[in-house]
């Protein structure tokens, strides 16, 4: 098929002397706007292919941070932006991905989906057991008050002995199995001795401002929450050496090998943020309080239980989390026995 400029070549070619001067012009125009139209083209299809390379090799690469609503200090850097900030310089952006609870974040990790993610005890010992593939990077220090089996303020239960065959709701696999398991443990009973109620926050709570349940254990600032709503009564936490109760950051073992600055970077706005929290707890509160949902007043109080210090994972905190794993393995909770320190990318003396 002949290109249309050939149509016009031809015919310019054909033009003799004796042609006017005004037809000669007027084709030589329609020739020069078709080469014109010819370029365009050709530009136009180079623009188009070109920026599929040029995206690909320009594309930011993102640190994908797997969170949850409780985890008031990732909820305050997400509203701040501060970590943007300081990812920037290593030509890091950050996609911030919400879960539920732990378990869902672990499967996100585990999936690809997130490259790290800030979870309690337990659910890394589940998934690990599961043969999820992830490694420990780092903590945040012991939280005991942070955690509680509640009853209601009018409830005849008046200690954790109480509890034996009564509905006690918890979220399985979560923090809270583990302080049920050494609270029930101190006071002579085992987890048979109850009834336990595997259910999610929300629906624990139901259950037990509707009172068909004996029982609730959760954590803050769930916590927080009911205590303030309902008058809820703090039967036992984990303060006296029960648990306790530390926070880890977790992540894919290649991504934080490969990019120990970025570890270094979220370290470092994590701990320049927790400090400025404590420092400023009514105003922390009421940045995080929307975005939780919940009021201000309970927000601040579940700030003060939580400390926010992230440091690098050692030896002795890697051996409390292997107790809790023997433990749930004991209890027949998880299908094998694990090897926390097989999980444990970055160890300290």
């Amino acid at each position: 098929m002949s290109h249309p400029i050939e149509h016009l070549a031809s015919a310019e070619a054909q033009d003799s002397p004796l042609t006017p001067l005004s037809s000669r012009f007027n084709r030589f125009k329609r020739w020069a706007l078709a080469l014109l139209a010819a370029v365009v083209a050709a530009a136009g299809l180079a623009l188009l292919l070109l920026p599929v390379h040029e995206v690909r090799a320009q594309a930011r690469p993102e640190l994908r941070i797997g969170y949850q609503k409780s985890a008031s200090l990732f909820v305050l850097q997400k509203a701040q932006g501060t970590l943007e900030k300081k990812l920037s310089p290593l030509g890091f952006g950050v996609k911030w991905v919400e879960f539920p609870a732990g378990p869902q974040l672990l499967e996100g990790l585990n999936v690809g989906a997130v490259d790290v993610g800030y979870v309690g005890e337990a659910p890394p010992i589940f998934a690990q057991a599961a043969g999820a593939q992830f490694v420990y990077f780092g903590f945040d220090p012991a939280a005991p008050r942070a955690e509680a089996i509640l009853v209601t303020k009018d409830s005849p239960i008046k200690s954790v002995a109480d509890l034996k065959g009564k509905k006690v709701a918890l979220n399985k696999g979560s923090n809270v199995h583990y302080l049920l398991v050494k609270q029930l443990e101190k006071h002579g009973l085992k987890l048979t001795d109850i009834q336990p109620v595997y259910l999610a926050p929300a629906d624990g709570r139901a259950a037990f401002e509707s009172k068909n349940v004996d029982a609730w254990v959760i954590w803050d600032p769930f916590q927080a929450a009911a205590e303030k709503a309902t008058g809820a009564r703090v039967l036992a936490d984990g303060t006296g050496g029960v648990v306790n109760n530390y926070q880890y950051y977790l992540g894919a073992r290649d991504f934080v090998t490969k990019n120990p600055k970025v570890v270094e970077a979220l370290f470092a706005d994590s701990v320049e943020q927790g400090i400025w929290l404590k420092k400023n707890l009514r105003q922390a509160a009421e940045l995080i309080a929307p975005l939780q949902g919940l009021p201000v007043e309970v927000v601040e109080i579940a700030l003060q239980r939580y400390e926010f210090n992230v440091k690098p994972i050692t030896p002795t905190v890697a051996a409390d989390q292997q107790k809790i794993a023997d433990t749930f393995f004991d209890l027949k909770l998880i299908p094998k026995a694990i090897r926390v320190s097989e999980a444990v990318v970055v160890s300290q003396p």
